[in-house]
């Protein structure tokens, strides 16, 4: 995988951050020439992701340091697993050590969230997709972790995707007027908008929208849209999916179910990196 360079600039701004002029602890402790074997050790059951990442930040840190991963991306780690190694000048291993666990437990905390919400639709048409409500700056990393867990990335930003939202909506003056204005300006492009109402969702629908998004809308509601819609446009269910009503939400046939809980909400796993010997 190809590490945009916004991506590096901010793995840069984190090891400066954390490092500042220099790790005091190491440099009193540890001489220049000290070299270890460190492993990555899982003390929970998750999904792995975030890996390449982890690997970039001792490059930048360290060119010299030797990392390899015994695992692939996405694939699932149990409590015990040694889950990869990275060997070299202590020194280094050390002061990248807290970066890269941070981005290792996020990022597998999301893909493995991801993959229990995936699992409880399965056998359904539906997809689960990720939202905008990601940790700023950390957006490409989050999403990408979204799709090694099994999930879909809706757009990633304001700039490639047309999704009108409710205060879209009052603004330019309405639904249909909203649509008229996005397919006027962006005629190839697909139009999503919001909607609260099975009557909205008809007006939306004949203005000319591609796909609709189904904004906190009741499982009987989501029935009663999908019937609507059926053949005309595409529906993501919005607003209020928790791992106890996906499977709901999935079975009344909808498109595509928005979790924003996956990137916001999804809590760290527990990872450790214990040096093991000297290489």
């Amino acid at each position: 995988m190809e590490i945009p360079s916004g991506v590096l600039a901010f793995l840069r701004r984190a090891l400066e951050e954390d490092i500042g002029p220099g790790d005091i602890t190491t440099d009193l402790l540890i001489p220049a020439e000290h070299t270890s074997r460190a492993h990555y050790l899982a003390k929970s059951d998750f999904v792995l992701a975030g890996i390449p990442f982890v690997k970039e930040v001792f490059r930048l840190l360290d060119p010299s340091l030797s990392f390899r991963s015994f695992f692939k991306e996405g694939e699932s780690i149990q409590k015990g697993d040694i889950i990869a190694e990275v060997s070299g000048k202590t020194s280094g291993i050390l002061t990248g050590e807290r970066v890269s666990l941070n981005l290792l437990q996020r990022l597998s905390g999301i893909s493995t969230l991801t993959r229990i919400y995936r699992d409880r639709i399965q056998g359904c048409a539906a997809r689960i997709v990720d939202t905008r409500k990601t940790t700023p700056g950390l957006r490409f990393m989050e999403k990408y972790a979204v799709k090694t867990g099994g999930g879909s990335n809706h757009r990633f930003g304001l700039f490639d995707g047309v999704l009108i939202k409710d205060n879209h909506i009052g603004a330019a003056g309405g639904i249909r007027e909203a649509v008229f204005l996005a397919k006027k300006a962006h005629h190839l492009m697909k139009i999503e908008i919001e909607v609260q109402t099975v009557q909205e969702l008809q007006e939306a629908i004949e203005a000319g929208a591609d796909i609709v998004m189904l904004d906190n809308m009741s499982v009987a509601e989501m029935k009663v849209s999908v019937t609507t819609a059926h053949g005309r446009v595409l529906l993501e269910a919005s607003g209020g999916v928790t791992l106890e009503n996906v499977r709901a939400i999935a079975e009344t046939g909808v498109d595509f179910i928005s979790v924003g809980a996956l990137t916001h909400s999804a809590p760290a796993v527990d990872i450790s990196l214990k040096i093991r010997d000297k290489v």
